[in-house]
């Protein structure tokens, strides 16, 4: 069976990686893809290097556009996508990349972005830890029809440090996190002049002091993995990569916590994922592995000085943070086999 794809929102980034993946599926087919100010514009002038669809017209975003198709995806600006949903079918299968429809408490939904609280979808990550651990999101995504994909920061912190909580071996109140990230996270609005003069002659931290909006997202699902109130400390810093996320994650060891004990951990949590990795003892992961794939590579080590895990994790913003994510959803939602489309093969630097 196939089934008909319109992209909401196409011109940007997650736009045109979620076309790609989209083109690589053997059972979805894309019918429509939509912009605002590129609206009329060839796929090819924004996207030359998606060739099998250079010649598709970037449509208006309205509800006559967007109705009659199987799925919808939304690469849209936060806020825009629930005025969008709400013009779509229930029976059709719609995934949010944007934050809309993430966070279960209104309170941080308002405090962080400044609006009404639109609701709570199905979160699009399969591999998150719940119900302190004694199960996966998986479950929750099968036959849904509405999917909130998660972010790519917040993919990247939650997969490195689930599995230390859900197993009490890490301490919940003393998380810290840097992360790299290439500009591509940062979305086609960036600043051009912090893209030229901060970014690709070093490197810059943006919502530094707990402001940036995936904060909350990090600390709901942390908060599920564990079942207990979590704090964490959360700083990204866009670096000269135009993909990418290195996430340098730190917390203190519980009592009786040890080296082997964590490892032990994250290989049972994650040895029958797919798309989660844990390297052997004393690799590191690297952006340039994950590029292309949807995959999270994770290192575990322990800092026996300072008593604390250190734990690295390693994605494609725009695959696993993003685009690929909200593929592995749709593939549970529809029935279809998780892996279904996806590539478990970086590309070669």
């Amino acid at each position: 069976m196939t089934f008909s794809v319109a992209i909401a929102g196409g011109s940007g980034y997650v736009g045109g990686e979620l076309m790609r993946l989209v083109a690589a599926h053997p059972q979805l087919e894309l019918r429509t893809v939509t912009a605002n100010s590129n609206a009329g514009q060839r796929v090819g002038s924004i996207h030359p290097h998606l060739v099998s669809y250079s010649q598709m017209v970037f449509q208006p975003t309205d509800a006559e556009t967007l109705a009659g198709h199987d799925v919808v995806f939304l690469a849209m600006p936060h806020t825009k996508s629930a005025e969008v949903a709400a013009w779509l079918s229930p029976e059709t299968l719609v995934l949010d990349c944007g934050a809309d429809f993430r966070l279960e408490s209104a309170t941080d939904w308002e405090k962080f972005y400044g609006s009404p609280h639109a609701g709570v979808w199905s979160y699009g990550m399969p591999e998150l830890l719940i119900e302190g651990g004694k199960s996966k999101q998986r479950e929750a995504l099968q036959n849904t029809k509405r999917i909130a994909v998660p972010g790519c920061n917040a993919t990247a912190v939650t997969l490195a440090l689930a599995p230390g909580l859900s197993s009490m071996l890490l301490e919940p109140t003393d998380l810290v996190s840097a992360l790299s990230v290439g500009t591509s996270g940062a979305g086609r609005t960036l600043k051009a002049n912090l893209l030229a003069s901060e970014v690709l002659s070093g490197a810059y931290a943006y919502g530094v002091g707990g402001t940036h909006r995936h904060t909350p997202e990090i600390e709901q699902n942390l908060r599920r993995a564990s079942g207990r109130a979590v704090q964490i400390n959360f700083t990204p810093m866009l670096v000269p990569m135009s993909r990418g996320i290195l996430a340098v994650n730190t917390a203190r060891l519980a009592p009786g916590a040890s080296a082997e004990l964590l490892r032990d951990s994250y290989a049972a949590a994650y040895e029958s994922e797919p798309f989660v990795h844990v390297l052997a003892a004393g690799e590191q992961p690297t952006t340039a592995a994950t590029l292309g794939a949807n995959n999270c590579l994770i290192s575990v080590t322990v800092d026996e000085h300072a008593r604390r895990a250190v734990i690295v994790s390693a994605i494609d913003n725009l695959v696993k943070g993003t685009a690929g994510a909200a593929i592995q959803s749709l593939n549970l939602a529809l029935g279809l086999p998780e892996t279904l489309g996806l590539n478990q093969n970086g590309v070669a630097p």
